[in-house]
C-alpha cells in the first residue's frame, strides 16, 4: 500500500461542472465521469482489501441488516489520508446544492460498498438486489438537500449490480421508508405511478473512478451482482449545514446527548466539508 504522505498526495478529485449541476437538478442525479484520479482509486481499493479481504467479507457482519451491500466505514474525515478527498466531495457537494450564500456541508458518513456475488455463499448479508428506495427518510433529518457520491473502485458493468435511477422523482416528495412497503421491500410496489412518471436510467456502466451522486429524493435502486466477484465501490454523503435531526430512530448515526431538532453540528461526527 502507498505511504500516506504519498497517499494524501494522490487523493483528489475534479469540480464539478456547470452542466453537471443543471442536469443533477433536472434530474436528481448525475453521472460525472472521472470524478477521482487513478491514484486515488488505487488507494481506496487498497484502503477497502485491507480492511475486508479479496472477497469483501473479512470485516465483521454489519448490525444493519440489508441486502444492498456489504458495508464497512474507513476512517473518515480523521484520516489525513483521505480528508483532501472528502474535502474536496463537499466542494461539490456545496455546488450542487445551490443553497444560500455562506451556507456549508457537513459529512455524514462514509463506507466501502462492495456487492458480493449473488450465485456464491457468503457469511454477510450484502449479496442481494438493492430495493428501489428513498434516502432522505431513514437518515432521520427534517431537510433534504443531502447527498451521496457512489464511486466505483473498477471498471463496472451492468451484471455486477450498478446503480440506476428514476429521473425527476425528487420532484415528488418523501414516499416512504424502504421497510414498510406494504406490498414488497420496493418502492415501485407501493408507487406504481413513479414508473409512469419517471424514466428508468440504468443500470448505469462505470469506468474506475467514475462516480454518480444522487439527492436523497431521488429513488434510485441496484440488481444482484451475477458475476462471481465482489462490486468494489466507495459511498460518501453530505448534508447541508442546517440540517436538524427529527428525533425519530435514525438508521446512519447514533443519537447520543442529541436532543429533537438538533443540528448535526458535532465537528467529531459531522465536519464541515464544504
Amino acid at each position: 500500500m502507498a505511504s500516506a504522505a504519498a497517499a494524501s498526495q494522490a487523493l483528489s478529485c475534479r469540480p464539478v461542472t456547470t452542466d453537471e449541476v443543471a442536469r443533477y437538478d433536472e434530474q436528481g442525479w448525475v453521472k460525472l465521469p472521472g470524478l477521482v484520479s487513478p491514484e486515488t482509486v488505487r488507494v481506496l481499493l487498497d484502503m477497502a482489501k485491507a480492511r475486508m479481504g479479496e472477497e469483501a467479507q473479512g470485516n465483521a457482519v454489519s448490525p444493519m441488516q440489508q441486502p444492498f451491500f456489504n458495508p464497512e466505514v474507513s476512517d473518515g474525515p480523521a484520516s489525513p489520508v483521505l480528508r483532501p478527498l472528502i474535502d474536496g466531495i463537499g466542494a461539490s457537494a456545496k455546488t450542487l446544492m445551490q443553497r444560500r450564500k455562506g451556507l456549508g456541508v457537513r459529512y455524514f458518513g462514509d463506507s466501502f460498498a462492495p456487492k458480493l456475488p449473488a450465485g456464491r455463499e457468503t457469511r454477510h448479508p450484502g449479496a442481494g438486489a438493492t430495493y428501489y428506495h428513498q434516502d432522505f427518510i431513514n437518515w432521520g433529518l427534517d431537510r433534504s438537500g443531502g447527498m451521496t457520491f457512489w464511486i466505483a473502485l473498477e471498471d463496472l458493468a451492468e451484471d455486477t449490480g450498478t446503480m440506476s435511477f428514476l429521473d425527476g422523482s425528487h420532484r415528488l416528495g418523501a414516499l416512504g421508508h424502504y421497510r414498510s412497503y406494504e406490498i414488497g421491500n420496493d418502492i415501485r410496489d407501493d408507487y406504481p405511478e413513479i414508473v409512469e412518471r419517471c424514466s428508468q436510467i440504468g443500470p448505469v456502466t462505470y469506468k474506475a473512478g467514475d462516480a454518480t451522486v444522487h439527492s436523497n429524493l431521488t429513488v434510485h435502486g441496484a440488481g444482484e451482482n451475477l458475476t462471481d466477484r465482489p462490486r468494489w465501490a466507495w459511498i460518501i454523503m453530505a448534508n447541508p449545514e442546517d440540517a436538524r435531526w427529527t428525533g425519530a430512530p435514525p438508521e446512519a448515526f447514533l443519537t447520543d446527548s442529541m436532543s429533537h431538532l438538533d443540528r448535526l453540528d458535532d465537528d467529531a461526527r459531522f465536519p464541515l466539508i464544504g
